[in-house]
């Protein structure tokens, strides 16, 4: 098993239960997604002190990199929590899910998105991104990345360019392969020549959703996979319902979505890539990580949240066990 480490945004997910009126009062959006100040931040969480909550660790790339140490791979996080409950949570959830945590820490109060759940079930975010957005070019080092095989990085980092580049190339340097998850499409449309130049300069696997694929290439999904394929060496665009299509060199493989009862799509993109590079840390055949990313992602729509149980992963590694037996 081949070593992977990634680079990202190190959230926690605060679910607060709250009425029609909080949302009104706070002058909100109902179901949009707001970044937020230190003030606004300590605002809410003031307001909503004694109301029903729980937290859910996440942000993309470690999303991806729990997902794959949850499905037995050896994977590790280097991100930036500040020094209280919300960075102890979120320590201590990467290591239930088998991760080799590599946080820095930060003055800053750890990064979060407090979810302002309405009884109508819609949700109003409000993100601080604080610590998890003061990962510096100082804090990044050659040994960080040496002995792994795979760097993952997410898009929403290319909010500090220098930083991101020197990472990539610290990976490049230490013999990486670096996978990016394209992230939003917004995120495209405001960095896209900068993006760009990362995946032709540095990334070898690109993860990009039809919207992101749209956004990039100006292409849909069938036509823009040659345009990533022209500019690394593997490009995976998914097509929701229609599965996923996979390229490298000539080759283009079609792998079909999976029938699901899907109830919550959060975070099915970082759970395909983390079932995608597990397959591939493993030395397995491009169908079979298709085949086991589409289950990783499948699996994780019929629940409400990104976070999967522990008998719910065991049963997530017996399937990817019998994929890896399949000749493909």
């Amino acid at each position: 098993m081949k070593k992977i480490v990634g680079l990202g945004n190190a959230l926690t997910d605060i679910l607060l239960f709250v009425g029609e009126e909080d949302i009104r009062q706070l002058s909100l959006s109902k179901g949009s997604m707001n970044l937020i100040s230190h003030e606004q931040y300590l605002s809410i969480q003031h307001r909503f002190a004694a109301s029903r909550k729980s937290m859910i660790a996440g942000g993309s790339a470690a999303n991806t990199i729990n997902a794959i140490a949850s499905l037995g791979g050896d994977a590790t996080f280097i991100g930036k929590i500040g020094n209280d409950e919300v960075g102890a949570f979120f320590r201590n959830d990467a290591l239930k899910c088998g991760t080799h945590p590599q946080l820095l820490t930060s003055d800053l109060q750890s990064g979060c998105c407090s979810v302002l759940i309405t009884p109508d079930g819609e949700r109003t975010m409000c993100t601080y991104l604080g610590a998890s957005a003061d990962v510096r070019v100082a804090d990044l080092h050659p040994a960080m990345f040496e002995g792994f095989h795979i760097f993952h990085i997410e898009g929403y980092l290319v909010q500090d360019h220098q930083m991101i580049e020197h990472a990539c190339r610290l990976a490049k340097q230490a013999g990486c392969l670096v996978s990016m998850d394209l992230a939003a499409f917004n995120v495209i449309n405001e960095n896209k020549e900068f993006i760009t130049h990362l995946v032709r300069e540095y990334v070898d696997i690109v993860f990009a959703n039809e919207d992101e694929a749209l956004a990039y290439t100006g292409l849909e999904p069938e036509e823009a996979i040659h345009v990533f394929a022209e500019q690394c060496d593997i490009a995976i665009v998914k097509i929701g319902k229609r599965g996923s299509m996979i390229k490298q060199g000539g080759e283009v493989i079609h792998v079909p979505a999976i029938t699901t009862h899907c109830i919550d799509s959060t975070g099915a993109g970082d759970y395909y890539a983390g079932g995608f590079l597990f397959g591939l840390a493993s030395e397995l055949s491009l169908h079979q990580c298709g085949q086991i990313a589409t289950t990783t992602a499948g699996r994780i729509c019929e629940v409400v949240g990104a976070k999967l149980q522990p008998e719910e992963w065991h049963e997530i590694r017996g399937l990817a066990a019998l994929i890896s037996q399949q000749n493909v």
